[in-house]
């Protein structure tokens, strides 16, 4: 994590700390819970508000455009003022504006679905994500959350920490499993992010998706912190889990550390 997530992170100063724009980001994020519209009492329920504050904000949040009432008339939806905000990120990332080229270039050599992902502390954040032949929906949505352990690329930042902050992170992940092949015990997971060390790469077979393949290399910068992955992504329909890592752990390493530094 760097050290500007790791302030923001900390516990606020309440002189600094403005409640009611915490509250209209909780009424936000309750959306990430559900997959469906949501009622104000399930909002106000999710951000742990009144129903009379969640109306107040859902209201504000609505004339602003970053809420919308879904035509259905079954509840509220995030708006699409909130892309802007994600526009926004994106185009002054500086990772992100050096990678674009180079992952255009990799998905060119490749044929395979080509991401970058950002690292934030306990997660991962999908920031490109350039498609193949073949994908499902969730794969193909920018700003995408998971949590580290059990990605490749959170495995391959992982692996460039010290153990101290790795078992910090392991420890306060949520580690349910994502598929029956989900790694989740932090013995286990120690081996895998050694093994990442060793071969400069992250593997994952199936942890998040069945059928899938990934492997990623992480990206640093001139102190050898971790700042983000290149992923690359395969079907077991098409791939040997060690022909594709032949293959493709060379190409990942190399746009890596190009992009390193």
């Amino acid at each position: 994590m760097s050290k500007a997530n790791q302030a923001a992170a900390a516990a606020p100063d309440p002189r600094l700390f403005v409640q009611a724009v915490d509250k209209a980001m909780r009424v936000l994020e309750a959306f990430a819970q559900r997959a469906e519209p949501l009622s104000l009492a399930e909002i106000a329920g999710l951000a742990g508000l009144d129903r009379s504050g969640a109306q107040r904000l859902c209201y504000t949040l609505r004339h602003l455009g970053y809420l919308e009432l879904e035509p259905g008339g079954r509840g509220h939806v995030p708006g699409l003022r909130l892309l802007d905000r994600s526009y926004d990120l994106l185009r002054m990332h500086p990772l992100v504006q050096r990678a674009t080229s180079p992952l255009i270039e990799l998905r060119r050599a490749t044929q395979e679905r080509v991401d970058l992902s950002l690292p934030d502390d306990v997660s991962i954040v999908y920031a490109v994500r350039l498609q193949s032949k073949r994908e499902n929906f969730i794969a193909t949505l920018v700003g995408r959350r998971l949590p580290a352990f059990c990605s490749s690329g959170g495995r391959a930042m992982l692996a460039q920490l010290d153990d101290a902050r790795v078992e910090d992170i392991l420890a306060r992940s949520d580690r349910r499993p994502f598929t029956p092949k989900s790694i989740v015990d932090i013995p286990a997971l120690r081996g895998k992010i050694a093994e990442a060390r060793a071969l400069g790469h992250a593997f994952a077979l199936e942890e998040r998706l069945l059928g899938e393949v990934v492997l990623a290399a992480a990206i640093t910068d001139r102190g050898g912190e971790p700042i983000g992955a290149i992923h690359i992504a395969g079907s077991l329909a098409e791939w040997e889990p060690a022909d594709f890592q032949r293959r493709m752990a060379p190409l990942a390493m190399e746009t890596a550390r190009a992009l390193s530094g």
